[in-house]
């Protein structure tokens, strides 16, 4: 701020400087004046009708119950709320870290450990939620806080759904980011904790690939995918992946709710197996100054990164992928038929072609009808017996009684 002019202050939290905006508010760095520890102040301005900004400031309410009973390492701490004129106020832990829309918003995947890591801190501190009866229902990457060295925390519990919450968050309102919802938000039913799954798995996938599984021109495009396409395996895009980490990713974005996994805890449990097999898997950790930060922050040494082509281009990989598969659904074995060669010159010799490629592959060329028949072993000789110069001779003596009777006959 400006030499001389007093600092903006909501109740006891002097506001330093603006950390970021969002659709219900801006979220300020402050001083606890109190305590004189550095806070995050979360503001929502009520200047509406009043019939919405009674809505907006209860949902505000809401969401600091919600979020103020959970004390878990992976979750953001709440630790005061308020109201000053008509903006509401949240103050809550102070973070010194980077949003996971960050990281990824470059369209590059991000290291195999690392992006396993996250997802696994995340799905535990869900579990948490889950359990204590809280769904978030807008899990996403702007939500996700990632520090160097510290734990991944989920912030923004502000759509959160406590059991019993009261008409606020009724079945058919559609809330949360359409490009993590899951098919249940999609088409407008009551979604529960496995939404926030299936939310987690969509951000696993685009940690590990580099971009979203489900891409459209436009919401109504995007949503139409989440509720009917099936997005190619990670592991068609980048070779690193392992099958078991493949298998995750499919249980936590299936589409039927009871295909889906079931709890948050047995995903976290999946994932650090996971992530044990990976870091059993890595060359032996350096030691001394050639460590750097990163592998300090993740514990293993990643493998060589994978070369992929820019965001654009994967996204219409994935899109072309999807569309071969759903024409692959629709079309039965007998109703393709093969286009009839064309643009062969006159002059190719089809049976000189064969020879070559068979040379080059060390294959055997095919047969021609002759030498098919050349080729058929024939048995040898085998010496005359008795009873074969018996039946020889005796005809020979029959031929020569016939002649003579011609002969006689003739005279």
């Amino acid at each position: 701020m400006s030499a001389g002019v007093e600092p903006a202050q909501l109740g006891r939290y002097v506001i330093q400087s603006e950390i970021g905006r969002g659709a219900m508010g801006i979220v300020y760095k402050a001083l606890d004046s109190v305590l004189e520890r550095p806070v995050a102040v979360k503001t929502v301005n009520i200047t509406l009708e009043r019939e919405y900004a009674d809505k907006y400031e209860k949902r505000f309410y809401q969401e600091a119950k919600s979020a103020g009973i959970l004390n878990h390492p992976n979750i953001v701490t709440i630790h005061d709320v308020g109201k000053a004129g008509d903006v509401v106020f949240m103050a809550m832990e102070y973070i010194e870290g980077v949003e996971l829309k960050t990281l990824i918003g470059e369209g590059r995947p991000l290291r195999l450990p690392q992006a396993v890591s996250i997802a696994a801190q995340v799905a535990e501190g869900l579990a948490f939620a889950h359990q204590r009866g809280v769904v978030h229902r807008d899990i996403k990457p702007a939500n996700i806080m990632v520090v160097a060295n510290g734990p991944v925390k989920i912030t923004d519990f502000g759509i959160a759904r406590m059991r019993g919450a009261g008409d606020l968050t009724q079945t058919g309102m559609l809330l949360g980011s359409p490009k993590y919802m899951s098919p249940e938000q999609v088409i407008g039913k009551r979604a529960d904790h496995r939404s926030d799954i299936f939310s987690l798995g969509v951000i696993l996938y685009e940690m590990l690939v580099g971009a979203a599984p489900f891409n459209g021109e436009n919401v109504t495009a995007l949503m139409y995918q989440i509720v009917n396409f099936l997005p190619p395996a990670a592991s068609t895009v980048n070779r690193e992946i392992p099958e078991l980490l493949d298998c995750i990713v499919a249980k936590s974005i299936a589409k039927p709710l009871e295909e889906r996994y079931q709890d948050a805890a047995e995903l976290a449990r999946d994932l650090r197996e996971c992530e044990r097999q990976i870091a059993a898997a890595a060359p032996p950790r350096p030691t001394g100054a050639t460590q750097t930060l990163a592998q300090q922050t993740i514990g293993v040494i990643s493998p060589p990164e994978p070369k992929l082509v820019d965001a654009a281009a994967k996204s219409s990989v994935l899109a072309q992928s999807v569309a071969r598969t759903r024409e692959a659904d629709r079309g039965t074995p007998g109703d393709v038929s093969a286009p009839p060669a064309r643009g062969l010159a006159s002059s190719f010799d089809s049976a000189e072609a064969t020879q070559r490629l068979a040379s080059l592959t060390g294959a055997a060329a095919p047969q021609t009808a002759t030498q098919a028949i050349k080729s058929i072993p024939r048995e040898a000789p085998h010496k005359w017996r008795r009873r074969d110069w018996l039946v020889v001779v005796g005809a020979g003596v029959c031929g020569l009684l016939a002649a003579r009777a011609i002969l006689r006959k003739g005279r």
